[in-house]
């Protein structure tokens, strides 16, 4: 991220809230014609509260933190408008009198154990999957509803809010379901953009807990009195809904200017996939797991799930607790040190999903399946690494086949695209060149639509174009044949005509 003062060349502000698995922040934009510019303001923990009855999202503690970033932008100048996205599929139950009905599910919680079932003893898979062309994770918004059927908090709510809509709630009083995330849910409808009555119908939802949907770029209100005298800001400020799911706003920053490209937007999650047109909602992209998920201007993001760079984080947390180096460079260098494909993991096996002892279950893994156990911080990185590069070919390829499309580069954004070792072993692994970055493409593609909505930038090609050329981007050529990694592959047994989170849900 670049940093530079306000001066006549950039026209106006914008402030990107963008809140991940384990920080947000807010970060102020300042867009001109030939500039597209950065600021951190504010940065906060999010820090999941474990209470008597699950693992919650501490949102108020969020919101704070939403508040705070905001006046941080006040007071560095004006601001035309807020944006708002988060992660996807979780969300926050309101009463009749608009009251928060306790703290919101986090998706990694245990509590969705076994409800795909219940939900597919009324909707089949299949058929689930011709109305919402959604891939199956058992945290989808549907299944967390099918665990939470005879609750009373659910019997009690009145409008059901994703986490960026009740966040925007709170700013400005207005009550929307932006449709990038609604398209996560499993209650929405691929191919009609609606909310689905063949979903919420069979499966007894009240269909009046799914606000009006609203797309990005549309306006979602004005601040509240109370926001603007703590921020502030005017209360004239203009919340702009943007591409609200967080990979779907750092699509739009990909900065693609040819066709037949991919794209990894790579954080706690790798999501991999392609740009299409129309939603793929064949048996065959089913039975690869794939997703077909709103992007902007009527585009599809068909890609698939990755686990990604939770991996690693996890294994730093361990090594924190027991004492051991976490510094990430000094981390990578080992990886790069250490013996190639020694070992490799399924990095979407259901054992890697809770928060826990990453290393160790990645080294009962390699025991279990009779491979060396990584016995060194290096070499388990290295490990999770080449596995990722190899779950991000895997992925590609299948998306290209299903969809019938080429591919001759891929885009690798978000926080991975600053770890050179997985971006080279990506282009190795997947034999294509990648270009990495930018990094910030979530707050970018967030600012760029409220800029696209006060009229400043043109369209998606145009967006992209000013991406391209305003931001730091590095180039990877794939080294070597792909035959190592081919035997890599092998040695995980898993079906090639299937993905890596099949084989996790076949195996569940």
């Amino acid at each position: 991220m670049t940093t530079t003062p306000p001066s006549s060349a950039f026209r106006s502000a914008f402030a990107a809230v963008d809140l991940g698995a384990t920080s947000g922040r807010v970060i102020l934009g300042r867009v001109g014609p030939d500039n597209l510019d950065l600021t951190e303001v504010h940065r906060f923990p999010n820090t999941p509260v474990r209470l008597p009855d699950g693992l919650r999202w501490d949102v108020l503690a969020l919101f704070q933190g939403v508040l705070d970033g905001l006046r941080e932008a006040a007071r560095s100048g004006g601001v035309t408008s807020i944006g708002v996205d988060t992660w996807a599929v979780d969300y926050g139950l309101l009463d009749a009198d608009g009251a928060l009905l306790g703290f919101p599910y986090h998706y990694r919680d245990s509590r969705t154990d076994g409800a795909a079932e219940r939900v597919w003893a009324t909707i089949g898979p299949q058929e689930l999957y011709r109305i919402t062309g959604l891939q199956h994770l058992p945290f989808n918004t549907v299944f967390q509803l099918a665990s939470a059927a005879t609750s009373a908090q659910l019997a009690a709510a009145r409008t059901l809010l994703l986490i960026p809509d009740l966040l925007i709630h709170w700013l400005t009083g207005s009550i929307g379901a932006e449709e990038t995330n609604a398209s996560t849910t499993g209650l929405f409808d691929a191919r009609t953009c609606s909310w689905s009555k063949d979903i919420h119908g069979p499966l007894a939802i009240d269909p009046g807990l799914l606000p009006r949907l609203r797309a990005p770029g549309d306006p979602a209100g004005t601040l509240l009195p109370h926001v603007a005298a703590y921020t502030g800001l005017d209360t004239r400020t203009a919340v702009t809904t943007v591409a609200s799911h967080d990979t779907a706003s750092a699509v739009v920053a990909v900065p693609a200017t040819e066709p037949h490209f991919a794209y990894i937007s790579c954080g706690t999650w790798s999501l991999a996939g392609l740009e299409l047109d129309a939603p793929v909602l064949t048996e065959a992209s089913r039975a690869a797991n794939f997703t077909n998920e709103r992007g902007i201007d009527g585009t599809i993001r068909y890609l698939r799930n990755i686990m990604g760079m939770w991996l690693f984080e996890e294994c730093r947390r361990t090594w924190d607790k027991q004492g051991l180096p976490t510094h990430i460079p000094t981390l990578l260098a080992d990886a790069a040190r250490a013996t190639p494909f020694a070992a490799v993991i399924d990095p979407d096996a259901l054992e890697f999903l809770a928060p826990g002892d990453m290393p160790d279950r990645i080294q009962e893994y390699c025991r279990r399946t009779g491979q060396p156990v990584p016995d060194s911080q290096g070499s388990v990185v290295r490990c999770i690494l080449e596995s990722l590069a190899l779950a991000h070919r895997r992925t590609l390829r299948q998306a290209a086949e299903l969809a019938g499309r080429d591919i001759t580069r891929i885009h690798l954004v978000g926080g991975g695209s600053r770890n050179d070792l997985l971006c080279q072993l990506t282009a190795d692994a997947a034999g294509l060149p990648v270009i990495a970055g930018p990094t910030e493409a979530t707050a970018l593609g967030n600012i760029l639509v409220q800029a696209r909505a006060a009229g400043l930038v043109g369209d998606l090609p145009a967006m992209r174009s000013l991406v391209a050329t305003t931001q730091h981007l590095r180039h990877y050529r794939p080294r070597g044949d792909t035959a190592a990694w081919d035997a890599a592959a092998a040695r995980l047994g898993l079906d090639p005509d299937l993905g890596p989170l099949d084989h996790a849900r076949r195996n569940s």
